[in-house]
């Protein structure tokens, strides 16, 4: 039998939101996933390889270029591809589009902690940034909070106004500390290195979710959010020591790593209080793709 090979479209067909929570939070029942990533760099360019291993559920390879450069020529930032191998035999089990992955993987992972974290009765949910993230991002969110008043915030406020008008009950503002004051949820998915959300605009009771950085140069949130923030990550291997977010006030003694109250493989340890700002980091680290392309896969075969 050939190598399936799942396209955009037939896996957007037969994936919806909270099943792909579940199915993570699954994953994360099995034995720890060995992971290893590899960064090679251009100037602004970025290749970045993860692998992934979970005994008992296969063996991914995912390679990602990031050129930030290319939406200049029409082209998308981020591109690259996608397999999925068999833990049985190391066979190739399924090419998936790697879009399809990297978007409900991305998106998932930060769900899953929000439904673990945010408020259930979360009304404004503000998304900082207006790129291809944000809109998965307004496509989850909206299957969890379907009765919440969405926000967006870019440095380009066009970009905003042209993705909320995508969308119902969504709205670009233009004046990102006010956004933030007034949102219950914000979650972010931004490229700089500088931070664009600051501690000291966030209340007791909010949940903060962090998508963007991905490089050791790579920061969201300042210092204050982090000192004043109940903090969580995907992973404690994918983010301690690889992700400026988490690793610069690290070195910089800003935090420590006990500061970080629970990952993915201690999920009953994702909790709240209610004058709590939570802040969640998702790195997206490889066993997370191999547990959504897995779930990928056994969706897609299930309608033949």
């Amino acid at each position: 039998m050939s190598t399936p090979t799942i396209s955009f479209e037939e896996g957007e067909a037969v994936l919806d939101w909270i099943g792909l929570t579940d199915a993570l939070a699954a994953g994360h029942k099995l034995p720890k996933a060995e992971v290893a990533d590899t960064f090679l760099y251009r100037a602004k360019d970025t290749l970045l390889t993860r692998s992934a291993w979970i005994d008992g559920l296969g063996v991914a390879i995912k390679a990602a270029t990031i050129f930030p450069g290319n939406p200049a020529k029409g082209l998308g930032t981020v591109n690259g591809a996608m397999n999925l191998l068999s833990d049985k035999d190391g066979q190739l089990e399924a090419i998936i589009d790697f879009h399809l992955v990297t978007k409900w993987k991305t998106a998932a992972d930060s769900l899953l902690g929000a439904r673990r974290l945010a408020r259930p009765d979360s009304e404004t949910i503000l998304i900082v940034g207006a790129g291809t993230v944000a809109a998965s991002l307004r496509e989850a969110y909206g299957a969890l909070f379907p009765d919440a008043r969405f926000r967006m915030w870019n440095r380009t406020i066009a970009k905003a106004e042209a993705l909320a008008a995508s969308y119902p009950n969504t709205e670009a503002v233009p004046d990102l500390r006010a956004a933030v004051e007034a949102a219950d949820i914000i979650t972010s998915a931004t490229s700089g290195t500088e931070p664009v959300i600051m501690g000291d605009w966030l209340r007791p009771g909010q949940h903060l979710d962090l998508i963007g950085a991905y490089r050791p140069d790579m920061r969201e949130a300042d210092d204050t959010a982090l000192q004043r923030a109940k903090i969580f990550v995907d992973s404690r291997e994918t983010t301690i020591g690889h992700i400026g977010e988490i690793e610069i006030p690290i070195q910089q003694g800003v935090i420590t790593p006990a500061d970080i109250h629970a990952d993915f493989y201690t999920l009953d340890d994702f909790a709240r209080a209610p004058e709590d700002i939570t802040l969640f980091k998702n790195g997206g680290g490889a066993h997370l793709d191999l547990m959504t392309a897995s779930h990928i896969l056994s969706a897609w075969t299930a309608t033949k």
